[in-house]
């Protein structure tokens, strides 16, 4: 079942599952996820974008510059561009997330 909220995996928690499902070392695994973390972090450094197959894009795009309010004092900045990270997720896995049966837990 999946239920909205239900919680958030931390690293270790995901590195423990994740090396108990590939039956390697916690220690391999460990290195495993910074090697790969490493490797889209410098790709994406390097304007590079980052695309795996079933499940996404990551890509770093440029925020024009605009202007902006206040909305306390009503006073009008520009505010400077800026690099943002982006992920668009593959077809399979929106179709995927589509299926999945929800039930609502404590908000």
């Amino acid at each position: 079942m999946f239920y909205f909220k239900a919680g958030i995996l931390n690293n270790k928690e995901f590195i423990s599952e994740l090396s108990r499902r590939l039956g390697y070392t916690l220690k391999d695994t460990s290195d495993l996820i910074a090697s790969l973390l490493s490797n889209m972090t410098r790709q994406l450094e390097e304007g590079n974008a980052v695309s795996i197959q079933t499940f996404g894009t990551f890509e770093v795009k440029k925020k024009a510059e605009r202007i902006s309010v206040n909305p306390n004092t009503k006073q009008r900045m520009l505010v400077p561009p800026k690099l943002v990270l982006t992920y668009k997720p593959s077809t399979l896995l929106k179709e995927k997330f589509k299926q999945l049966p929800f039930i609502n837990s404590e908000l």
